[in-house]
């Protein structure tokens, strides 16, 4: 329902008042098909399914979410009414660009850590009203979500530590106030820290901004004394670093710049 809300929305921001080619066109039946005009990884295919059944289109599908294209290669092949189709060429296409666009940037950071067993991991640095669409182009490029929103993890960062006179009273709080199945996931930046929010009872520590060679040292304490909290690295994550990070053998690297970083590819729409 809320897919099927967020696509009328689209529709109506680009649509206004009526096509004006439709007032003076007349239907027929058409078949257009998007192209690639630069390498990538598909998104977008869960929610043009769904403007299909909207839509009374018929969708021919050559690649699917997740999978890889190279330039030149025809994507997707849309048959239906010609007014129709054209009216909504921006917005599928707007969609899948997006989409694409945040899974094939996703899918280079998954690529330069594949051998490490560490995940990758997305943040809440998205854009207004698009989370839950920008993060499943993330899911699409390999990555995993962080958390969705304020209320299934809990998340001490160093703005709410500023207002907590003491760690371990609050964290027996609580314990006492979150759902069972909640996570509580503390932002550290020295390794001091992160002793003390493993002390404190965290089910996550974030070392954030630390160096490498102090993230070690994080890592190593956590596996003598707490082997059973996860540990994430975020902060200055680049292509160019987040294998040396890996290394230091944390569980996640979490990165904003997967979604807001990501250039735009390259596709267009024809008919036949």
């Amino acid at each position: 329902m809320l897919k099927e809300k967020f696509l009328k929305a689209l529709v109506a921001e680009d649509l206004g008042r009526g096509d004006l080619f439709s007032r003076i066109s007349t239907s027929k039946p058409i078949r257009a098909y998007i192209i690639a005009k630069s390498d990538g990884v598909l998104a977008g295919q869960e929610y043009i399914d769904a403007f299909a059944k909207m839509y009374d289109l018929t969708l021919e599908w050559k690649k699917n979410d997740g999978s890889r294209f190279s330039k030149g290669e025809k994507l997707l092949f849309i048959s239906g009414d010609s007014k129709t189709i054209l009216s909504l060429e921006r917005s599928i296409l707007d969609m899948v660009i997006h989409a694409s666009s945040i899974a094939t940037l996703t899918a280079s950071y998954v690529d330069a850590i594949k051998d490490t067993g560490v995940k990758l991991l997305d943040t809440r640095k998205t854009r207004p009203l698009l989370r839950e669409f920008e993060k499943y182009a993330v899911r699409c490029g390999g990555g995993i979500n962080h958390r969705m929103g304020l209320d299934d993890c809990l998340m001490l960062k160093d703005t709410h530590l500023q207002t907590i006179e003491d760690l371990d009273a609050f964290m027996k709080e609580v314990r006492q106030k979150i759902p069972f199945t909640s996570k509580v996931e503390i932002e550290c930046e020295s390794l001091e820290m992160a002793k003390k929010a493993m002390q404190a009872g965290a089910d996550i520590v974030m070392c954030d901004n630390m160096s490498t060679e102090e993230t070690v040292k994080v890592v190593a304490y956590r596996n003598e004394h707490y082997p059973h909290i996860l540990l994430e690295a975020s902060g200055n994550v680049t292509l160019d670093t987040i294998k040396k990070i890996a290394d230091t053998g944390v569980d996640a690297i979490s990165s904003g710049a997967i979604i807001h970083q990501a250039n735009w590819i390259d596709l267009s729409m024809k008919v036949e």
